[in-house]
């Protein structure tokens, strides 16, 4: 009996001992699996910590480089040692289209403009270099690129400085060159007009002409003029001197003259320009333009008798006279283009800007007039030959009929000529 109860509590103790093994062994794999599953978790982790170092620093823009220079070493011998200390006015005027003396005083003109900034982050260009910059520009056509190496400096400074000198031109100055005679301006503007060409009562001439133009590639057609090329039309009216007193340069190519002279001020504001009335063969006769057969006759635009089989002898005496004194605009278009090469080309402005420079063009011309400034002939024949690759097109008659009061005073002055003056034929 003992022996069996022996027996028994041996085998409870073995069974025991291998429950424990059992459970022992359960928890060491147990405890491998968290090991494991921890080590994973610790590689998941490192892995995904990496990929995101990763992706940030593939999404980092580099670094600008460092600028080697904060501005370039540019030459400026052309102006502070040719122009400064070596040029004559010769060398002036081949350059600038003025002497010395004359460019000081545009200076002064434009230094409300042109003035640089008190405080500046460099060295601020002078008002001289920037005026003659500007007229560099205006007068040689060359390419901003161009005109920057010359005088040592940016292209784009080049640029800001005829968009400043013209913008400022038009804004400020342009009425101090340009603007419509005063009743005793007018008055001796027509003295002078009789005493050249026999004609009473002139106070300017009217007439238009094409300035090549960059034109945008919509709409590019309205600027195509009869010659094939485009164009803004350049109406202007000028005294017995050579001078404009009224520009209008708004107009594409394609516009006809008649439509360029309702579209201007000239034409809205025609009622204020001088009259002084004067009388001739009893017809009361203010004063009026000149301008070719193109423009309705009116009574303060006259223009001569269309060319026919029965025209009189006196009619087309009077055409002749009529076009002598014409030739004033003609003399005084030739000497703007040849001053300024810009109105010659098509240059680099942006076609919206163009009637801006032509202003400036016109209000130059007119101060080189008055500060008795002579046309190289070398620059007229210039302009000739660059004239002849771009032609003017010819005048398109204007076919509506005739101010009546404009026909009165036509024949009233083609009666005076023919009583006080040889009877003239035209040259054939």
């Amino acid at each position: 009996m003992a022996n069996g109860e022996h027996s028994e509590a041996t085998s409870l103790y073995y069974f025991c001992m291998m429950l424990i093994g059992v459970q022992r062994m359960r928890m060491a794999l147990l405890a491998d699996l968290t090991t494991e599953r921890r080590q994973r978790r610790r590689r998941y982790m490192e892995i995904l910590i990496l990929t995101n170092n990763m992706l940030l620093n593939s999404a980092i823009v580099p670094q600008r480089s460092r600028r080697a220079l904060w501005m370039k070493s540019r030459n400026k011998v052309f102006w502070e040692r040719d122009v400064l200390t070596v040029f004559d006015d010769e060398d002036w005027k081949a350059n600038f289209r003025m002497t010395r003396g004359s460019f000081h005083k545009l200076c002064g003109i434009m230094e409300g403009v042109m003035k640089p900034a008190e405080v500046t982050v460099r060295a601020p260009i002078p008002l001289e270099m920037r005026v003659a910059i500007v007229l560099y520009k205006l007068a040689s056509c060359a390419e901003y690129r161009v005109v920057a190496n010359q005088f040592g400096v940016h292209r784009s400074t080049v640029k800001k400085m005829v968009y400043q000198f013209c913008n400022g031109m038009v804004t400020s100055a342009l009425g101090h060159f340009i603007k419509v005679p005063t009743t005793e301006e007018a008055i001796g503007i027509a003295t002078r007009f009789e005493q050249k060409f026999n004609i009473p009562q002139i106070i300017g001439c009217i007439d238009g002409t094409h300035i090549p133009v960059l034109p945008p590639s919509d709409g590019y057609k309205d600027f195509v003029n009869r010659k094939g090329w485009p164009s803004y039309v350049l109406q202007g009216v000028v005294d017995d001197m050579y001078r404009f007193w009224s520009i209008s340069c708004k107009m594409p190519g394609c516009a006809h003259d008649a439509n360029v002279l309702r579209q201007s001020t000239l034409f809205s504001q025609a009622h204020l320009l001088p009259k002084e009335p004067r009388e001739i063969d009893g017809v009361s006769i203010g004063h009026f333009l000149l301008g070719d057969p193109a423009y309705p006759l009116m009574d303060w635009i006259m223009k001569g008798y269309t060319h026919s089989p029965n025209i009189t002898p006196e009619q087309e005496s009077f055409n002749v006279y009529l076009s002598s004194a014409r030739t004033t605009v003609e003399i005084a278009f030739g000497r703007l283009k040849s001053r300024w090469r810009v109105l010659m080309k098509r240059s680099d402005f942006h076609f919206s800007f163009t009637p801006k420079v032509i202003a400036t063009c016109c209000a130059l011309h007119n101060f080189c007039e008055n500060e008795k400034e002579v046309v190289n002939p070398n620059w007229s024949a210039e302009a000739a030959t660059l004239a002849s690759n771009q032609p003017q097109p010819g005048g398109r008659a204007n076919n509506h009929a005739d101010n009546t009061n404009g026909q009165r005073i036509r024949a009233a002055l083609t009666d005076y000529l023919s009583a006080n003056f040889p009877l003239r034929r035209p040259y054939l």
